[in-house]
C-alpha cells in the first residue's frame, strides 16, 4: 500500500513539474528547456503504468499464478525505460534544427527559477520513494526513484547551460545541452530496460540476502546435519530458495519434517518476502539435479 500511495503521489508531483518546466520553456523559448519538459512527460506516463502493474503485483497468488503476480512490477521498469528511449529520441529530433537555426533566450531569470522548483520536488520524492523501494523490494518504485534522480541532475544540467548562453553569447550551446540530456537519460533508460529483461529471466537473490540465508542455515547445521545445492530466485518483491538438507537415514519421518519446518520458519522469518522449499535427503545420498555436468 505503501509503494501505491507513492506512485499516486509521483503522479501529482509529475503534473506539477510538468507544468513549471512547460512554463519555463514557454518563456525562455529554451530547446533545452524543452527537452527537460519532455522528460517529465515521461515521468508521468511512468508512474501512471507504474501504479498499475504495482496494483496488479499486490494480488494473491491464483490458480493460473500459483507463485503470485510480483513479476508484473518489471514491466513497469521496461515501459519506463522504453519511454526514456523514445523522449531522447524526440529530444534530438526538436534540438537538432536549433542548430542551423540558432534563437535568443529570453526571461531566462524565471526560467530558471521554474526548473529548480521542479528540481527539488523531484529531488523529495526520489529520496523517499528510493528509500521505500529497497525496503520493500519494489522495482517499479526504485526505477521511478533513479528516473527522478536522472531528472534532478538533468535539471541541473540543464540551468547551467542556460545560464551560460547569455553570458558567452553561444546561441548553439542551448541545442548542444538539449543533445546532451537525450544522451544521458537514453543511458538511463538501456539500464532500466536490462533491468527489466534480466527479473524477467528469473535472477538470483541479491548476494547480501544470499549471505544471510546461509548464516541462517549454519544455525542448523551440524555432524548430523548439512545443507547443499541452494538456489535463489527473485520475483519482483519475492524471494525463493531451494535446497537440499542431509540428516540421519535413521531418522523418524516425524523428526525429519519437525526439523525441516524449523529451518523453513527461521528462514522465512530472517528474510522477508521469502518462501522456503527444502527437499529431505539421507545423508548418504547425493543429488546431482541441477549441477553444471547436468545441464550441458
Amino acid at each position: 500500500m505503501q509503494a501505491q500511495a507513492l506512485l499516486k503521489l509521483s503522479i501529482v508531483v509529475a503534473l506539477a513539474t510538468m507544468a513549471l518546466k512547460t512554463g519555463a520553456w514557454w518563456l525562455t523559448d529554451s530547446v533545452g528547456l524543452l527537452s527537460d519538459a519532455m522528460e517529465s512527460l515521461v515521468n508521468l506516463a511512468s508512474a501512471a503504468f507504474g501504479l498499475a502493474m504495482v496494483i496488479v503485483a499486490a494480488r494473491p497468488p491464483d490458480a493460473d499464478h500459483p507463485f503470485g503476480h510480483t513479476k508484473a512490477e518489471y514491466f513497469a521498469s521496461g515501459f519506463e525505460g522504453l519511454l526514456i528511449v523514445v523522449a531522447a529520441l524526440a529530444i534530438v529530433w526538436a534540438a537538432w534544427p536549433r542548430f542551423f537555426e540558432p534563437r535568443p533566450l529570453h526571461k531566462i531569470g524565471w526560467g530558471v527559477a521554474l526548473v529548480a522548483l521542479s528540481a527539488v520536488l523531484n529531488g523529495l520524492l526520489a529520496q523517499r520513494m528510493l528509500r521505500v523501494g529497497r525496503e520493500v523490494r519494489s522495482i517499479a518504485l526504485e526505477a521511478d526513484a533513479r528516473h527522478l534522480f536522472t531528472d534532478v541532475w538533468t535539471s541541473a544540467g540543464v540551468v547551467v547551460g542556460v545560464l551560460l548562453v547569455p553570458a558567452t553569447g553561444w546561441l548553439w550551446l542551448d541545442p548542444a545541452l538539449a543533445v546532451a540530456v537525450a544522451l544521458n537519460i537514453l543511458r538511463e533508460g538501456g539500464r532500466l530496460m536490462w533491468g527489466s529483461v534480466d527479473g524477467l529471466m528469473d535472477s538470483a537473490a541479491p548476494p547480501e540476502v544470499k549471505a544471510h540465508i546461509e548464516r541462517t542455515l549454519a544455525q542448523f547445521a551440524h555432524a548430523a546435519i548439512r545443507f547443499d545445492h541452494m538456489i535463489t530466485r527473485r520475483a519482483g518483491r519475492r524471494l525463493f530458495v531451494d535446497v537440499h538438507m542431509h540428516m540421519p537415514s535413521g531418522w523418524t519421518l516425524g523428526r525429519a519434517a519437525a526439523l525441516r519446518a524449523d529451518v523453513e520458519q527461521a528462514l522465512m522469518r530472517e528474510v522477508p518476502g521469502l518462501r522456503a522449499s527444502i527437499q529431505l535427503l539421507p545423508l548418504e545420498v547425493e543429488a546431482h539435479f541441477g549441477d553444471a555436468e547436468d545441464l550441458v
